[in-house]
């Protein structure tokens, strides 16, 4: 199983708000309900743990991937194109970070 963690901040004129509302309307469903996905989660970043200070990406986004070879087929659908052109309005240069688990 892989894991794609994306890391990002907003771009300057997208609002929070609303990027919220399209995660949980429209991001986050779609992405579940690929068949190569086995869970997608968004969290909003609060602060460096320890400290009061700003984390450096305001957004993780982690999806654990069943199958990534399938994953690839289903993210090159039209569908998924308008939802990653709809992210691209909001996200500010997303780092995206493909792992495996190692224990």
């Amino acid at each position: 199983m892989s894991t794609l963690i994306v890391l990002f901040n907003l771009r300057s004129d997208a609002d929070a708000n609303a990027y919220e509302n399209w995660a949980k309307t429209t991001d986050l469903p779609v992405v579940r309900g690929l068949s190569s996905v086995d869970s997608f989660e968004v969290y909003r970043s609060v602060s460096l743990f320890g400290s009061d200070d700003a984390a450096p990406y305001q957004y993780v986004e982690v999806i654990e991937i069943a199958d990534l070879n399938k994953f690839g087929a289903e993210v090159s659908t039209d569908t998924m194109a308008k939802v990653a052109g709809e992210f691209q309005t909001f996200a500010d240069k997303p780092v995206f970070m493909l792992s495996n688990k190692f224990s």
